[in-house]
């Protein structure tokens, strides 16, 4: 009985990309980069060449483009995984287009053997196959012949243990071709436009012998090269080894069933003592009513307390931000910024830098200001999603052990009573709405704790005013009523 092969799988240096590979890139696997012009496969390519490159693990590059190889050089050159010093030590480039040019697949195979065979490399990239396919085809290279030489390409670097891949442009994943059968990993990058938004995606269709994350992620390109944004589910929290996880830190600090305060004291009162840890409250109310005061005192009275806070900013630029309180925190290191301004955001790129941003300050509070705002600034092909995508936030901050305030903007219509313009009030834990209404024609602002899952909570409409000092709540109308319609009457005395 034969014993059993483990596959050691290789970490690509690509930031995201090993979890939705499950763990990594297989060794000695033979894979297929494909995708349109411009999606970044070459990109790819060299930020995992760079990462896994070493002088006992060398890398060899073949170009089989028309241009020579130093222009590829000029454009890679820019991003920061990019290293001089590995250039003819533990990478090497080769420029085969003049055997792909022939139209010979036997020479190419040849000049591809002799280069591995003098080097050894750990790593081959062939760049670009299509342009291997497309001399055979102009030499009338029968398709089982470029069948043949896929087969025995693969066959050589597998008796070399070399991880393997090849960079092809294909358009869609149905094309029929025989290197999608014979590869072991099949990594599809594509870039879709919708009105003036352009969003990347990655997708590992194949990867023999280890569980994929199926599905379409996102994608960018920076000067630091690519990364992947995962669902947030398969992130793992990126804390260094002597800082403990959001999670464990709050079961470490605080008892369970222990609840945090606001920092607006009658609001603590009608929440029951404060909003219960780990809970998701939405603050939703019109233009004005406050929210952004409420989500500032919440983060002030968590710096108060020692606790360190994020906050997600996607309406006024937090530096602009006229709360003072806000402004003081952040610049003291109490508060995190999430406030990317990067076009064509993808929720999970948000969540992820939310995520980073939590694990590096160990915080306890989150504030995203707003959901209406958020909404605006992610790319228009994710807002048919939005409502699935917010169920994955509130999962990953629950996940991540944080208490998260989030505000939305509602329209104040009186004769429709709605907690949320998304549908998604069931998602959670919490709702403190706010209203205007109408007394001796003067806008007057009221709130109401209208949801606290599994506690009591007050029931009252109050009157609340804003003041130099924040949010001053104040007692009921007990001479008011139908408040909820935005125009309330005195009572009838009773006889």
């Amino acid at each position: 009985m034969t014993s059993k092969v483990t596959i050691r799988p290789l970490h690509t240096g690509v930031p995201g990309l090993d979890q939705i590979l499950g763990g990594g890139l297989p060794e000695f696997s033979f894979n297929l980069i494909a995708g349109q012009p411009g999606c970044g496969k070459t990109t790819l390519a060299h930020q995992i060449m760079f990462a896994l490159a070493t002088p006992q693990r060398p890398a060899l590059y073949f170009t089989v483009l028309g241009e020579p190889p130093i222009k590829m050089l000029r454009y890679q050159q820019q991003f920061e995984f990019f290293d001089n010093r590995q250039i003819n030590d533990s990478v090497r480039f080769i420029n085969v287009s003049e055997d792909a040019a022939s139209g010979d697949l036997d020479r190419v195979l040849a000049r591809i053997g002799e280069a591995v065979a003098a080097y050894e490399p750990g790593l081959v990239v062939v760049d670009s196959f299509c342009s291997v396919m497309i001399a055979s085809e102009g030499n009338t290279t029968p398709q089982t012949r470029l069948q043949q030489f896929v087969q025995q390409l693969g066959m050589m670097m597998t008796n070399w243990q070399a991880t393997t891949f090849l960079i092809g442009e294909y358009f869609k994943e149905t094309e029929t071709n025989p290197v999608f059968t014979v590869a072991d990993g099949l990594i599809w990058m594509r870039q879709s436009v919708q009105r003036n938004s352009m969003v990347r995606k990655i997708e590992v269709l194949k990867m023999r012998g280890q569980p994929t994350l199926p599905g379409l992620h996102t994608f960018r390109i920076s000067s630091r090269g690519i990364q992947v944004f995962a669902p947030p589910a398969n992130i793992p929290t990126p804390l260094p080894a002597n800082i403990p996880s959001a999670a464990d830190e709050s079961e470490r600090r605080w008892p369970a069933n222990s609840r945090l305060l606001l920092g607006v004291p009658k609001l603590d009162e009608m929440l029951g003592g404060g909003l219960p840890r780990g809970y998701s409250l939405l603050v939703a109310g019109p233009s004005g009513s406050g929210k952004s005061i409420l989500a500032a005192a919440f983060l002030a009275e968590g710096a108060r307390c020692g606790e360190t806070g994020v906050l997600a900013a996607f309406e006024q630029r937090p530096r602009h931000l006229q709360n003072r309180v806000i402004a003081d925190l952040v610049d003291s290191g109490q508060v995190g910024l999430v406030d990317s301004r990067a076009p064509d955001l993808s929720i999970d790129e948000v969540i992820s830098l939310l995520l980073a941003e939590i694990a590096r300050l160990g915080a306890s509070r989150v504030v995203i200001d707003s959901l209406s705002g958020f909404e605006l600034s992610i790319a228009p092909t994710f807002r048919d999603d939005f409502r699935e995508s917010l169920a994955r936030l509130v999962t990953a901050m629950a996940g991540a052990g944080v208490t998260i305030l989030m505000t939305s903007e509602l329209e104040d219509r009186y004769t429709d009573l709605r907690f949320s313009p998304y549908g998604t009030a069931f998602l959670t834990d919490a709702i403190i709405v706010q209203r205007y209404i109408e007394i001796d024609s003067r806008l007057r602002r009221m709130l109401a704790v209208v949801k606290l899952r599994a506690s009591a909570h007050a029931d009252e409409l109050r009157e609340f005013h804003i003041t130099d000092a924040g949010l001053q709540i104040g007692d009921c109308l007990a001479d008011q009523e139908g408040l909820l319609g935005g125009r309330p009457r005195l009572k009838a005395a009773k006889l």
